[in-house]
Formats: C-alpha cells, sequence, structure tokens
C-alpha cells in the first residue's frame, strides 16, 4: 500500500502540472513544431528515441501519461534506473543463507521482495528467509541499522544497494566511524554513465533498431555527480542529453531541448533541473565517495560485468566490509550466470530494447503482487511503474486538458 506521505507527493505533483497548463500546452505545441522539423532532417519514417535514466523520470513519464502527449515519432523508453533491478541473483542468495545461520541482514523493503533465481534452504527471497526464521529486518536507511546493531549486539550485515545518489551516506558512516563492530557493510553499490553507455552501444549494434537519439539524465544522481558525468555521451555518440528534474513539466521541457538540438544538428550537456544540478556537483560527496570506496568492474543482474560500474570498500577499511569479514566471494566474468528467471526479459526492458508489455510474463505470471522479474519489485522497476500506472494513470484525462485528446 501507498503511504500517507507519499499520496501527499503526487497530489503536490498534480497540482503542479494542473497549475501550468498554459505552459503545458506550449510545450506540447513546441514538441510538435520541433518534430516536424527534425522528420524533414531524418526522414518521415525515423522515430526518435528518447531515453530516460531515472526511475522517477519513468514514474512521472507513464503516471502523467507523457506518452500520449508526443507525436508518434517520438519514442520514450526508460533505461537502467533502478539498482534493485540489476542487483545479481548470487548475492541476495548469499545474504539469504547468512540470514538462516543466524545473522542479522539489514535491507531496503524492495530488496527483502527481490526475488533468486536458485533456492537456498527453500527460500527464494529474504522475506522468504525470514518466514523460514531467518533473522531479517527492513530499514529505512544505513543509520536504521547501525542504531538497531548496537542495540542488540549480534553480528549483522546492511546491505548497500543504490547508485551514486546514496554512496555520500555509506562513505560519510565508514569515514566517521559510525558503524559498530558487529555491523558490516556489503557495498553493492553502482555507478550509472557505464550502464548508459552500454544501453546506447547495444541498441546501436541493430541497424533494424531505431538508437537513442537523445538522453534525459537522472536528476537525483547529477546532484552528486554533476552535469559532467554526462558529457563523454554527447561527445562520443553525438547526442543531446539534458539532466531534468521530475515533474511532469520538467520532463516536457527536457524533450522540447532534446528535439531543439537535434533540428540544429547540436549535440551537448543541457542543466534544465538548474535549481539542484551544477556542472561539477557536490565535490565533497565526490571525496568522500573517493576516499571509502574503489571503483570496479561490476556484475548487473541479466546484463553481465560492465567496466568500471561498481563501488567496494578500500583495504584499508576491511574490518567493515562485509565481504573479507564473511568470506562473501565477489562475482567476476568467469563465475557470473545469467541470472533471471526462465521467459523473464527483465534485462532487455532494463536498457530500453523493449517495453514492459512485450516481456510474456509481464501482469499474467509476474505482477506487483507476485513479482518474478526483478523489474516488478521496486517501485522504480519499470515493470512496477507500468504495472501501475501503465494504462493510462493520467494520461486521457491530462490529453483532454491539452487539446490533445483525440491523438490518443
Amino acid at each position: 500500500m501507498l503511504d500517507v506521505d507519499f499520496l501527499r507527493r503526487i497530489k503536490i505533483l498534480e497540482s503542479v502540472f494542473r497549475g501550468n497548463l498554459e505552459l503545458a500546452k506550449a510545450l506540447v505545441m513546441k514538441v510538435n513544431e520541433l518534430t516536424v522539423e527534425v522528420t524533414k532532417i531524418y526522414g518521415r519514417d525515423f522515430r526518435f528515441k528518447i531515453m530516460d535514466f531515472c526511475g522517477t523520470h519513468e514514474w512521472t513519464i507513464t503516471h502523467y501519461g507523457i506518452r500520449s502527449l508526443l507525436p508518434e515519432a517520438i519514442e520514450m523508453v526508460a533505461g537502467p534506473g533502478c539498482p534493485v533491478c540489476v542487483t545479481p541473483s548470487y548475492f541476495i542468495e548469499e545474504l539469504i543463507k547468512l540470514s538462516l545461520e543466524g545473522l542479522t541482514i539489514y535491507t531496503y523493503g524492495d530488496v527483502y521482495r527481490l526475488r533468486t533465481i536458485r533456492p537456498v534452504k527453500g527460500a527464494t527471497s529474504l522475506a522468504e528467509a525470514k518466514a523460514f526464521g531467518g533473522k531479517v529486518k527492513i530499514v529505512t536507511s544505513i543509520l536504521d541499522a547501525i542504531r538497531d546493531a548496537r542495540e542488540h549486539g549480534g553480528e549483522s550485515i546492511f546491505v548497500g544497494i543504490g547508485f551514486e545518489t546514496i554512496a555520500p551516506g555509506y562513505a560519510y558512516s565508514i569515514l566517521k566511524g559510525m558503524l559498530p563492530s558487529n555491523l558490516k557493510l556489503l557495498n553493492l553499490v553502482k555507478l550509472t554513465p557505464p550502464a548508459m553507455f552500454y544501453s546506447i552501444d547495444i541498441l546501436r549494434e541493430k541497424p533494424t533498431e531505431p538508437p537513442i537519439m537523445g538522453v534525459i539524465a537522472p536528476g537525483h544522481v547529477s546532484t552528486i555527480t554533476g552535469a559532467k558525468a554526462w558529457a563523454p555521451v554527447a561527445e562520443n555518440y553525438g547526442i543531446p542529453v539534458v539532466v531534468a528534474g521530475f515533474e511532469p513539466i520538467d520532463v516536457l521541457v527536457a524533450v522540447v531541448e532534446i528535439l531543439r538540438q537535434l533540428s540544429r544538428g547540436e549535440a551537448r550537456v543541457t542543466i534544465e533541473y538548474a535549481r539542484t544540478i551544477s556542472w561539477h556537483g557536490d565535490l565533497k560527496a565526490q571525496s568522500m565517495i573517493h576516499k571509502a570506496f574503489e571503483t570496479v568492474d561490476d556484475a548487473w543482474r541479466g546484463i553481465g560485468f560492465l567496466p568500471k560500474s561498481g563501488l567496494r570498500v578500500r583495504e584499508s577499511y576491511r574490518t567493515i566490509d562485509a565481504f573479507r569479514e564473511y568470506s562473501i566471494r565477489d562475482l567476476d566474468p568467469g563465475t557470473w550466470r545469467y541470472d533471471l528467471p526462465l521467459g523473464c526479459r527483465c534485462a532487455e526492458v532494463i536498457i530500453g530494447k523493449i517495453k514492459p508489455s512485450q516481456c510474456p510474463l509481464f501482469m499474467r505470471k509476474c505482477t506487483p503482487q507476485n513479482p518474478v522479474g526483478p523489474c516488478m519489485v521496486s517501485i522504480e522497476g519499470t515493470c512496477a511503474i507500468w504495472a501501475r500506472f501503465g494504462a493510462g494513470g493520467l494520461a486521457e484525462e491530462i490529453a483532454k486538458d491539452v487539446g490533445l485528446y483525440s491523438k490518443i
């Protein structure tokens, strides 16, 4: 069930969108105008695929029916914006095993429900492990884990999953010596730029598939990395990148800017989310991350190994590293195995190759109530978002408001 605070935030977002209907109309008209211009350059049958790289962006696009407001030539697809979705099954299996052996495992609520590819003593998730007697506790932050671990004094592990946004909090707790001796960190943080490069490359391999023509870069991540993190996309791929906020107007502005650049033959990074994002980002946070962690090649569920895409605790802080303390073998290209359930196409959804509705399990065997694939578990997962709002959300109502209902 959605909590009261989440519902309140939805109402705020809706009021913001509704309070700017004239601006929304103007932006949609501009999108249509620019689409005419770019089709003259690329051809009438060309599809302009724009990828968003944040689960919150995908939530906004789907919930507010943004796709319904755009011309058919514009295709919005989701990228790897969900850290839970790409966490390998192997690590959850190891955590299930340790929880059943008596260690307390602290985890976020969505990780709690993440299904494994192989059962461990009958359990295929940390939720099932708890039902079988394993010690598993849901927390909302590493601070919750620190407080609870100090109270009970038993051996415990905090599962550090996330992207660059959450890494400074983990780093700070390490550098300040906040973790009690009985609490270890299993750091599984992933870095988003390598996933962006991978997705763009994959979709360019097949000339029959429309390439990514523009990117809406993740706003939350960019508060830490700065907009400079996406410069290689514009420079190496010739693709416009807009670092955007999360309100519907923000997304429409990003689409307009991408089309404007394409119409002018430009490819650069633009900051739309200027109220929060800077070019260089949070230098203090970046420094803390560098001091606490080292960058490693890392495994992404269903995808494989991406170069320099993960963070692990540095040797100098080995006493708090769960990998070393409990002899958890890290994955490498030789030991990683494809780790999605039979028939699940989450890997293709994650890189924007297919839509959730093209997966044979979607809303059949795999639902929000009974998730099979990892993309259906987290609220940031594309399949979970489509399952809740893909049938339209506010699409028809908003389309009527901006005078475009006939286009649906």
